[in-house]
């Protein structure tokens, strides 16, 4: 999941940062809100997490701008506790949720969670094809009910592809969903990871289409 962080502060944001990509997004920050709206309206990301308090342009504004440019993106605001007006506003502007600071990191997580899964359509939590459950909370994936061990990076493509069964996933749009947009990448780095999980999950699980990218389903 390829999610796109608005956030001034420092050191709130670089805590996010890493707290968020423990929980397997790839986090592309940025501090300023021109700079979001920007790269909300130009790369492809998953989710947003904004702050409404941004330089530049105010996170009201990247929203109103957002949706007024028929973007879909999750967006989920982060507002100071006592803003009732403006959590109100960022609702009917279409934020998709909010959440006051200061907040705990887990509910925060969980909150991106349940976007993901109505933004996909999902009532579960769980993903599944065949004999394979990926549990995106607990980060875990079971094969005929036995666990099965991943990289962070194995993870974060099978995540992707199983969230987008019977739909083609550009190659670029999987390096970018386990790297972002600022990171060099080796030229054979996502088929080693695929190699290593067709070797883990069976030969026919991720199908190459030629040309396209990969698939699930």
């Amino acid at each position: 999941m390829r999610l796109l962080l608005a956030e001034d502060d420092p050191l709130l944001g670089d805590g996010l940062k890493t707290a968020l990509q423990a929980e397997g997004y790839t986090v592309d920050w940025f501090k300023d809100g021109r700079q979001s709206l920007q790269a909300a309206l130009n790369e492809d990301f998953d989710i947003a997490v904004l702050d409404l308090g941004l330089p530049g342009l105010d996170g009201l504004d990247v929203l109103k701008q957002l949706r007024n440019s028929n973007s879909d993106i999750p967006v989920l605001i982060l507002t100071a506790r006592d803003a009732v007006d403006d959590r109100i506003t960022g609702l009917d502007l279409g934020a998709d949720d909010y959440l006051s600071k200061p907040f705990d990191l887990d509910e925060l997580a969980a909150r991106l969670r349940s976007l993901v899964r109505r933004s996909r359509g999902r009532s579960t939590p769980l993903l599944e094809y065949a004999d394979i459950v990926l549990d995106p909370a607990a980060q875990k994936v079971r094969q005929d009910g036995v666990e099965v061990e991943l990289t962070l990076k194995e993870f974060i493509i099978l995540r992707y592809l199983l969230e987008n069964q019977g739909r083609v996933v550009s190659r670029s749009r999987l390096e970018q969903t386990m790297y972002g947009w600022d990171v060099e990448i080796g030229s054979n780095t996502l088929e080693v990871h695929v190699h290593n999980l067709r070797k883990k999950l069976g030969q026919q699980l991720i199908k190459t289409v030629r040309g396209l990218g990969y698939k699930i389903g």
